[in-house]
């Protein structure tokens, strides 16, 4: 008798223990039928592992922290926000569009990824890193699946399934990076930072009203995080105590507040349509802030990386990482790590830890429960 108070104390140690090795529980029942991804390297889970690019994560150490603790194609020590956003819709992470095979409508019915890094908003931007699937291009893609669940389901069951689901879109960082910034073509000669980011914004506002035209209702914009504090820029522009490059945030704040006017004009024009726009630079200007709270140890070195605070030279070899990513905000030059990431995901999805989204959050706008749709029950 003396030995079962023990041996209940072993199993609810054991209990607890298992638990906490657990992924976070999902719905039961998906909240929505989809989850289809467009936009760069920030969302990208392995499109580029398809092209001839530079711009690839298909080696170590990237992935080390993911589920499958292997490089898949993210840009991240682990998971990207996307991944944590189906769990919260009751969805499987969702495929790269290119990893597509099987030519079977089943494969493609929880949703697409067609994020390429290196992408912009400019057809242009990032090729000089080599192959990518452009904004149009990934557009296309979007429009191509709705075309195969239209001849797989029929035009209605297709077209409601998609009206349902979710669209994230994350893109733009490219357009400053690889053209703005880096003064492409003299290009700062002819645009100010708030004509160029005007320019983007009309250029991008086209392609969601595309994707509006495919079905697409419920559309997540996100801005670009604050490429002025990443290791890149504090190394090109040697930051002595890893201040932030004001004019570059300054450009990106300018750019993040035509998308949010963007947004709220789209909702105005177009009919049933849910669009909402998250700010990345907000959301990350917190966890720089707030660093201690969030459990951060350094918000200026790339966990892998080389040259002044890791932006010299991007992450080319696990040798190269530091051993816990999950105490640094950022993971190479440009990408957060995955602890950043499960963080602004909590804030796209219900604003736990900061307001991001405008003007609802992603929980609001999708219901609390979905009535399955021949797909899903197939």
């Amino acid at each position: 008798m003396a030995c079962k108070p023990l041996l209940l104390v072993l199993l609810l140690s054991f209990s607890f223990s298992f638990a906490q090795d657990q992924q976070p529980q999902s719905p039961t029942t998906p909240l929505v039928p989809a989850l289809f991804v467009i936009g760069d390297s920030s969302v990208d889970c392995g499109t580029n592992n398809y092209l001839g690019t530079v711009a690839r994560a298909d080696r170590p150490p990237y992935g080390r922290d993911f589920d499958t603790h292997n490089a898949t194609g993210r840009f991240s020590n682990g998971r990207v926000v996307v991944d944590y956003l189906a769990l919260n819709l009751g969805l499987p992470f969702v495929p790269a569009y290119l990893g597509w095979r099987s030519g079977n409508y089943q494969d493609m019915i929880h949703g697409m990824n067609y994020a390429s890094a290196a992408a912009g908003i400019f057809f242009s931007s990032g090729s000089d890193m080599g192959q990518h699937v452009s904004l149009t291009q990934q557009i296309q893609q979007f429009s191509d699946t709705a075309q195969q669940l239209s001849l797989s389901l029929g035009p209605g069951p297709a077209a409601d399934l998609i009206v349902r689901s979710v669209v994230y879109v994350s893109i733009g960082s490219n357009d400053f990076i690889h053209l703005y910034l880096a003064n492409s073509s003299n290009i700062q000669s002819e645009y100010l930072p708030w004509e160029f980011s005007h320019i983007l914004a009309s250029n991008l506002k086209q392609e969601l009203k595309n994707l509006y035209n495919t079905n697409a209702r419920k559309v997540v914009v996100m801005g670009i995080a604050p490429l002025g504090c990443t290791p890149h820029y504090l190394f090109e522009y040697r930051s002595q105590d890893g201040r932030c490059i004001k004019e570059i945030n300054d450009a990106i704040i300018e750019f993040n507040f035509e998308l949010k006017y963007m947004v709220n004009e789209l909702n105005k024009e177009l009919a049933g349509a849910q669009f909402t726009f998250c700010d990345a630079f907000e959301g990350s200007m917190d966890i720089l802030a707030n660093q201690r709270l969030y459990g951060f140890e350094t918000t200026t070195e790339a966990c892998c990386g080389m040259g002044l605070y890791g932006g010299w030279i991007m992450c080319l070899l696990p040798e190269m990482a530091c051993q816990n990513a999950s105490t640094h905000v950022w993971w190479d030059e440009f990408h957060p790590t995955d602890a950043v990431n499960k963080i602004l995901a909590e804030n796209v999805w219900s604003g736990l830890h900061v307001k991001m989204c405008y003007p609802i959050n992603l929980q609001e706008m999708v219901p609390q429960a979905t009535s399955p749709t021949p797909a899903q029950v197939s």
